[in-house]
């Protein structure tokens, strides 16, 4: 296109945008209309994407980071033939493909956007795969926001991209001045964000983002950097074009008022057609990640029953074992790998290993950008830290991704190292997350048929290990369902009392066993490592069988194992004596063993609590 044919493109794009918030009543056609010039030179020269083919290997990717302005997204795919009108003017209905903020529900959409700051440190994982694994001279483009240049994950993502030198990275920054409530920390100071990205190491080109001519050259620069990503920070004005809403503040998040009137001030409809690029011939990948048909069973380690092993220890010799067994399996870690035990993984596949240093925003967000490749991603820290990156985890699920996450160092069972790096919360926090699958062994060969099952499920897992070596219960060949559990002790009509317990716990709730039975008091135990989905049947027939049930977690008592068998009674099912046992103070520095009973969640504290239950079940 010439640039005056690229000028009207982007006219066109803003009056979609327009008339799409106005048939919904919403949206941000604001937002939308500030970058229109710089979406039509990319989609009309840059962009090289088969939109009937939106999994070939070769496409460009393109993320909108500053996902409120989704009527521009969709205004580029009417544009591009991908979506009509008609569907275009659906944009927010119920059953509308055309969400508000844009999701997977489009075949060209890789993840949800959105959640500001979170568009590049995802894009910066596509582009890792591209580099790194898949070879294939793909670019990445993310169209971010002023205003979302203020959130910490976005400076872990710049600073992760110069690092590995992705110069297939292009970072598109619409700086429009305003905000939601009002102007931006930089306004238009371009040079205040090229300093930063400077700094970082990136190539930087500054533009104004409505000169159409300047932005073709500023993505055709970005093209030929070598070994670096590269900035287009482009000053733009929000609501350009309409003078009634044109850099003005109070418009954010609002349809145009008069959209007849804008739409003719815009120069009225227009029914531009782009032939988009398609990826050159040879950029696509001969086989998939994982190679020709289903991928081998993995041979997993080996423990003997009564030897001691930690769970973490477990994990780290399984996914090395999966990543011998499958070429998609991918492994990254937020610098504790040697804690972690991802080193396992690291040095038998060094290709396939992918270190994100102290930034578990990145962490998370790269996992999620190389799963949109194909690739099958395993990520792992400290279950404490996990939780900065709740949000990430959050729209991974909103993205229909399917990662793994694995949390060790969990509860208080590590010991001296305190509270801060005491993982209390993190079961709340992935049993809360939409479609999750939440799993805690309790012993090495548990562990490692989890690991495995684990790579074929959906969604966002979760894994949970411990720090100390614990006694390996099951054999090696013992399997896990998924939604399953293991009776461990009793089982027969005289029980009197059901232990539920998971992890650590397990292994006081056996030594809590036998103490009981000194007493005259069979009780039966249950590994529940499957947190969730929880193993409803069996613990109805354990209520049904012993009246009353105890959970014993190391965790805080909300939202963890005590509200997950709890919950399996909510639905009017009879629901037995219930009492938990949780972490319910600060801890504090200790040794492990102190840890466990000043929480009052050992052996001895077990069964105390079930000697109250027992009797206040059978008290007149």
């Amino acid at each position: 296109m010439h640039h005056e044919e690229l000028a009207s493109l982007g006219q066109q794009l803003r009056v979609d945008a327009v008339r799409a918030a106005d048939a919904a009543g919403s949206g941000h056609p604001t937002s939308s209309m500030s970058a229109a010039d710089i979406a039509a030179v990319l989609l009309a020269h840059h962009l090289r994407f088969d939109f009937d083919h939106p999994e070939h290997p070769g496409n460009d990717r393109f993320v909108l980071s500053k996902g409120h302005a989704s009527p521009l997204l969709y205004a580029m795919y009417k544009a591009a033939g991908a979506v009509g009108d008609d569907e275009l003017l659906t944009f927010r209905e119920l059953g509308s493909r055309l969400e508000g903020h844009p999701t997977p529900r489009l075949p060209w959409v890789d993840v949800a956007t959105g959640s500001l700051g979170q568009g590049l440190p995802v894009g910066v994982g596509i582009a890792l795969a591209g580099k790194r694994l898949d070879e294939i001279p793909y670019r990445v483009y993310v169209l971010s926001g002023d205003s979302e240049m203020a959130e910490g994950s976005v400076w872990e993502a710049v600073e992760h991209a110069a690092y590995n030198h992705l110069d297939n990275l292009t970072l598109i920054v619409d700086v429009n001045r305003l905000g939601q409530r009002g102007p931006t920390r930089h306004e238009h100071d371009l040079a205040a964000y090229e300093r930063r990205l400077h700094a970082f190491g990136w190539h930087t080109i500054e533009v104004d983002g409505h000169d159409v001519e300047a932005v073709d050259r500023a993505f055709a620069e970005a093209r030929s950097t070598i070994r670096q990503p590269t900035a287009i920070l482009a000053a733009t004005h929000k609501g350009r074009g309409v003078a009634a809403v044109e850099d003005l503040e109070g418009f954010h998040g609002k349809p145009i008022k008069d959209a007849e009137a804008a739409v003719a001030e815009l120069g009225g409809p227009r029914s531009l057609h782009v032939a988009v690029q398609k990826p050159a011939e040879g950029t696509g990948r001969k086989t998939a990640p994982q190679g020709e048909g289903e991928p081998p069973e993995p041979e997993l380690p080996r423990f003997d029953v009564g030897d001691s092993v930690a769970t973490r220890t477990a994990y780290g010799h399984a996914l090395e074992a999966l990543g011998s067994a499958r070429a998609d399996v991918v492994a990254l870690d937020a610098e504790v790998s040697d804690s972690t035990r991802t080193e396992f993984f690291a040095k038998a596949h060094p290709e396939r290993y992918f270190e994100c240093y102290i930034a578990e925003q990145q962490l998370v967000a790269a996992a999620v950008g190389l799963q949109t490749r194909g690739y099958l991603p395993y990520a792992s820290t400290f279950a404490a830290f996990l939780t900065r990156a709740h949000d990430f985890i959050r729209m991974a699920a909103v993205s229909r991704a399917g990662i793994n996450l694995i949390g060790s160092h969990a509860g208080v069972a590590i010991g001296q190292d305190g509270p801060s790096q005491m993982g209390l919360e993190d079961l709340a926090m992935f049993r809360s997350v939409h479609g999750s699958t939440v799993l805690y062994p309790c012993d090495a060969n548990q562990t490692a048929r989890l690991v495995a099952t684990m790579a074929d499920l959906k969604g966002v897992r979760y894994l949970r290990t411990s720090r100390g070596d614990t006694p390996v219960l099951y054999g090696p060949d013992e399997t896990f369902p998924v939604g399953g559990s293991k009776v461990l002790r009793g089982h027969g009509d005289d029980d009197r009392a059901t232990v539920v317990a998971a992890g650590i716990t397990v292994h006081e709730a056996l030594k809590a066993a036998d103490l009981l039975e000194e007493y005259g008091i069979p009780v039966r135990v249950v590994d529940l490592y499957s947190v969730k989905p929880v193993d409803t049947d069996t613990l109805n027939d354990a209520a049904a069988a012993t009246g009353c049930i105890l959970t014993v977690e190391d965790h805080h008592p909300e939202g963890g194992l005590g509200d997950a068998v709890a919950e399996a009674f909510a639905d009017g099912r009879p629901a037995p004596r219930m009492a938990r046992l949780a972490v319910r103070d600060m801890p504090a520095s200790a040794t492990p063993e102190e840890q466990l009973h000043k929480a009052g969640i050992d052996a001895e504290s077990i069964a105390a609590a079930v000697r109250l239950l027992v009797e206040r079940v059978v008290a007149p």
